[in-house]
């Protein structure tokens, strides 16, 4: 169903049982799922890709060319999964030719008046409160949830189950597992909350809580702690992921 007050590319492909409310524009190489709902004054540029059962309320702006002065109208796409929400105003760049995409995973749900930036990339089940501003090349695992009013740093990664308090600053990389908050912004502990939430066991919690309070609460710099910590060859998966974690982080991650 398409209201005949929008604006819809012959070019356009568009899944089945969906509705377009007025006053919307779908431009040319643009790709639609089934079952979606598009709100009015929406406007979907060039190069999105967008799954199944997804809601975009009115006057969100999807793939819009990225904010970056290098780029020249290169061939890039913003890819946005299954059954996520985009709630009013949100703005989603595409990609620039150094990644060429921009992806939100499956299952977000995308608060008034967010922007995320080109070359970022939104893992599943992410929860981003209103007005997060996203720079570009963020990476930001599964199951993390972001307050709002919060700025993140171009480059910067956020691990998988992670929380983020509204209105932070966002500078250094965020391990997986904990939360954080604060100006500068600290480690707080661990998501347990949100663990319970996705049905991590008590033995998996307490996995987390005992690396990290090694890591966070025995004094040393974080790069010490890391090499003083005892059998790392007969780490379990979890304890690894920390680990690699921040070993590759390029920013540094933050403080306690």
């Amino acid at each position: 169903m398409i209201n005949k007050l929008s604006s819809i590319s012959k070019n356009a492909k568009i899944g089945k049982n969906f509705t377009i409310d007025p006053f919307s524009i779908i431009h040319d190489n643009v790709e639609i799922g089934d079952n979606c709902w598009i709100g009015s004054n929406v406007t979907i540029f060039s190069g999105a890709r967008i799954g199944n059962n997804c809601k975009i309320f009115p006057g969100a702006v999807i793939s819009g060319a990225p904010q970056d002065l290098k780029f020249s109208n290169g061939n890039t796409l913003a890819i946005i999964g299954d059954n996520t929400i985009i709630r009013e105003y949100v703005t989603i760049n595409r990609g620039t030719l150094a990644t060429k995409k921009t992806i939100i995973g499956s299952n977000c749900f995308i608060m008034a008046y967010c922007h995320i930036a080109h070359d970022c990339e939104i893992g599943a089940n992410c929860i981003i409160a209103n007005a997060v501003n996203i720079a570009g090349h963020v990476i930001i695992g599964n199951d993390v949830t972001i307050g709002g009013m919060t700025a993140i740093k171009q480059f910067t990664k956020i691990g998988a189950y992670s929380m983020v308090s509204g209105g932070s600053l966002v500078r250094k990389d965020i391990p997986p597992y904990i939360k954080v908050a604060k100006e500068p912004l600290k480690f707080l502990g661990i998501n347990i909350v949100g663990l319970k939430r996705k049905l991590f066991s008590k033995k998996e919690i307490e996995i987390i809580k005992n690396i990290y309070r090694k890591i966070y609460e025995n004094g040393q710099n974080i790069s010490d702690a890391i090499n003083n910590i005892p059998e790392k060859n007969n780490l379990n998966d979890i304890e690894k992921n920390i680990i690699n974690f921040i070993k590759n982080s390029q920013q540094g991650i933050i403080k306690n």
